[in-house]
């Protein structure tokens, strides 16, 4: 087992009671509020159609033919968004299935299961295949934006001034 040994010199009362303060700080209350702004910016990012980085969404296929957001025909996904605090950090996600594929992008084929044909319009004509190869760009809604690093810095600031 490995240690480190500490020696202060000089006028440590005033350093001392500030460390001694750091102990009974409420980190919770802080964690709940910064999780609780890591969430609403999760959910803001499906109205602004951009990444935390601010670099926008490549429109989806559904958007750009029917109208609406991308990623947002129902307020579903969007509102699968949660929080959660514990004593040891906290965390900000969705147990949502399609949230993987969004945040990160995925190629798949798709194979006709039930039927001997996919059917689907794109581009306004209707297409009959027995497999479609599709590219589905990523769209990340997760992450922490400069904004967000900022609103962090000033939570945990004033609690290490109180």
């Amino acid at each position: 087992m490995s240690s480190i040994r500490a020696e202060l010199s000089g006028d440590t009362d005033a350093l001392l009671r500030r460390l001694n303060r750091l102990s009974t700080l409420e980190i919770r209350g802080a964690l709940n509020a910064i999780a609780e702004g890591l969430r609403t910016s999760a959910v803001e990012r499906f109205t602004e159609e951009k990444s935390p980085e601010g670099r926008a969404w490549k429109t989806s296929v559904r958007a750009r033919e029917e109208g609406g957001k991308t990623l947002t025909k129902t307020a579903q996904f969007k509102n699968s968004i949660r929080s959660e605090v514990s004593e040891r950090g906290l965390a900000v996600g969705t147990n949502d299935i399609r949230a993987a594929t969004h945040q990160f992008g995925d190629e798949r084929t798709i194979r006709a299961k039930n039927k001997k044909y996919l059917t689907f319009k794109i581009g306004g004509q209707w297409r009959k295949v027995t497999s479609v190869r599709v590219s589905i760009p990523s769209r990340p809604f997760l992450g922490i934006s400069a904004e967000d690093e900022q609103d962090i810095k000033d939570a945990l600031e004033e609690i290490f001034e109180e």
